[in-house]
């Protein structure tokens, strides 16, 4: 069964998406942990990371490289 796509939703991602660190982005959700991982580099070879809220976000240096957000479902408008 094919799955639909709301072009509503997909045209309110457009201005995040576009004010992101990088316009290359890989993007994975692990539905059994309910984790999503968006990485600006492929590897992402991060030197640091901190926790803020439920995210994890992923540095080298000064430079934003990853995010990963846990109990990512959380973030779904209902």
């Amino acid at each position: 069964m094919a799955k639909t796509i709301s072009v509503q939703k997909i045209s309110k991602m457009v201005p995040h998406i576009l004010s992101l660190p990088s316009k290359v982005i890989w993007i994975d959700y692990d539905k059994e942990a309910d984790v999503l991982y968006i990485n600006f580099e492929k590897p992402q070879k991060a030197t640091e990371s901190k926790m803020i809220n439920d995210m994890i976000m992923h540095y080298r240096k000064d430079e934003v490289v990853g995010v990963t957000v846990l109990h990512a479902s959380n973030y779904l408008e209902t």
